[in-house]
């Protein structure tokens, strides 16, 4: 299996060598250190580096790849550009951004969709809070499935080899610049970035002591089915000559009818559904009886929504993927991508150039069969589905992930469906598995970011985690990140990254994080999993008794 295999025994034994104690700056000449990795030889793992500048002003920098062209460095740091051959045939182009101000962490940084683009928004982040930073096009450039016909190579770097590379040649690059090895290493990303956080934890357990995954798309294979079936219960590929077809003027009347059904359901009318599983929308109240067409839906169009809003079983009727949450229908980021009237593009290239490589696959003819046949093949592993973090909890490793409830993308209940798998798995109640795996479930946020509430909570670069904030928190240390500080509306948001740092290196676990809303006027605390978040009548808080995930039991978190 090429450089991997090859390479595995070189990086297993890589212990952080630092004190726990962290200077934030380390006595070398940066421009002078910088300038050297350009000479550096690491033929040995087949990496060869491609340019070394440093910049000692903010500024913004032309980026590597198709995605971007201009990225902004905050921080005075050394860019490394650097390629992996991953075989005769594949390779993955990477950055670190290496900060001179440098608490001896180490980040690397995941993708998203079926990408190809490097993070360069979080390499700044993560570079901005001390951390040595690393990003890398997951071994191919742009966001399409394309390029992984006819070479499984290019394949296997995105299902599951970009990550373990970017991350030990990383850490080769940190040692060599700052002449030490990082003493924690942590790992960030979303959507795709999120399963590939739970896939290195998984199978490359010593590679990151701390692990934040955002709504990772783990039972990959069946979310692409269920993206699939979404886009055909809704028209596809015929879009709006199909009878199922739901224009969006319509959407809004759906939206408008969930909200009112389900709303208050939390105690609180504010544009929010705090659990959308308490929701039972009934579509049929939108029916065409003696109502004009424009302002309602035919019997063909509610039976699509109730397909929509109903869980996806398989061909023996056994249970494959979560509904649709309702609320986010109502969610802004990609929100045409499954109501289009046209194929999920992701299922669609999935289909074609991965599991039937056929370019001229015809997605009309896509169903449960197919679904069927995309487990089966499972490329790598890719479907990330697997409750046994053992090998990872034993080294003392952290996992928090979150999720937001009105994700469009990905419905949450699949958050949910991993937490309970991983405690089934390991036979653990939830105040065990607390103790080194936390769920987060975040009212009103969409697809990792965004959406009507208190969304911003640290997870990247964005308002709730603004430049000021940055600052304060550098300056701090986390000498303020105590569990009271945490817990108490009204607070600066806290930092969900710097929590799992806290987690990790002084063994303060975050019971709640804090998010505060895009304008910046409202926060809210959100709840680990299975606590529950309520409204007492004046704020939010979470509830000591919550209610089982699956047997409707009461658990008690301690």
């Amino acid at each position: 299996m090429s450089f991997l295999r090859q390479a595995a025994s070189k990086w297993r034994f890589l212990a952080p060598a630092l004190s726990l104690l962290a200077p934030s700056q380390y006595e070398i000449d940066p421009a002078a250190a910088c300038n050297a990795l350009r000479e550096i030889d690491l033929s040995s793992i087949s990496a060869i580096i491609l340019n070394a500048t440093y910049y000692e002003n903010a500024t913004e920098v032309e980026t590597l790849g198709v995605c971007t062209p201009i990225a902004q460095i905050s921080e005075p740091l050394c860019r490394v550009q650097f390629v992996v051959n991953t075989s005769s045939v594949s390779a993955v182009t990477a950055e670190a951004w290496l900060p001179t101000s440098w608490s001896g962490r180490f980040l690397a940084l995941g993708n998203g969709g079926l990408g190809g683009c490097i993070d360069y928004i979080n390499l700044d982040y993560g570079s901005s809070l001390e951390f040595a930073s690393i990003a890398s096009n997951n071994g191919h450039d742009g966001n399409s499935g394309v390029l992984f016909a006819n070479n499984s190579e290019i394949l296997e770097d995105f299902t599951s080899r970009a990550i373990h590379v970017e991350t030990a040649v990383g850490k080769e690059l940190v040692a060599a610049y700052y002449e030490r090895r990082p003493r924690r290493s942590y790992y960030m990303g979303c959507s795709t970035g999120g399963r590939q956080g739970m896939y290195a934890a998984l199978h490359y357990p010593s590679d990151f002591d701390g692990v934040l995954a955002g709504a990772p798309v783990t039972n990959f294979n069946h979310l692409m089915g269920w993206s699939g079936m979404i886009t055909k219960y809704l028209g596809a590929p015929h879009g709006d000559k199909s009878a199922n077809f739901i224009p969006s003027h319509l959407w809004d009347l759906v939206s408008e009818e969930i909200f009112r059904q389900c709303d208050g359901l939390d105690g609180v009318i504010d544009g929010i559904i705090t659990e959308p599983d308490a929701c039972d929308f009934v579509p049929e109240t939108l029916l065409c009886e003696g109502r004009s067409n424009e302002n309602c839906l035919s019997k063909v169009q509610v039976e699509a929504l109730r397909k929509v809003y109903s869980p996806l079983y398989g061909l023996g009727g056994d249970h494959l993927f979560p509904r649709f949450d309702p609320g986010a229908e109502n969610a802004s980021f990609g929100k045409w991508a499954l109501f289009s009237g046209k194929p999920f593009a992701y299922t669609e290239d999935w289909m074609k150039y991965v599991v039937l490589n056929d370019s001229s696959y015809d997605f009309s003819q896509f169903g449960l069969a197919d679904v069927a046949r995309m487990q089966a093949i499972d490329p790598e592993n890719i479907s990330t589905f697997d409750g046994d973090l053992s090998a990872f909890r034993a080294r003392g490793g952290k996992i928090i992930t979150y999720h937001g409830r009105a994700d469009n993308l990905v419905p949450s209940g699949n958050a949910k469906s991993l937490y309970n798998l991983i405690s089934r798995t390991l036979g653990l109640q939830p105040s065990t598995l607390d103790e080194f795996y936390r769920l987060f479930l975040v009212p009103g946020m969409e697809h990792c970011i965004g959406g009507k509430g208190a969304v911003n909570f640290g997870q990247r670069k964005s308002i709730g985690s603004s430049r000021l904030q940055h600052i304060d928190e550098k300056q701090t240390k986390l000498k303020e990140s105590s569990q009271e500080n945490f817990q108490v509306p009204g607070t600066q948001p806290s930092n969900v990254l710097l929590s799992l740092v806290d987690w990790v290196e002084n063994g303060r676990a975050p019971d709640t994080i804090i998010g505060i809303s895009d304008d910046g006027k409202t926060t809210r605390e959100h709840c680990r999993y299975p606590w529950k978040s309520q409204w007492d009548g004046n704020r939010w808080m979470c509830a000591k008794e919550a209610i089982g995930a699956q047997t409707g039991q009461s658990l008690h978190s301690d």
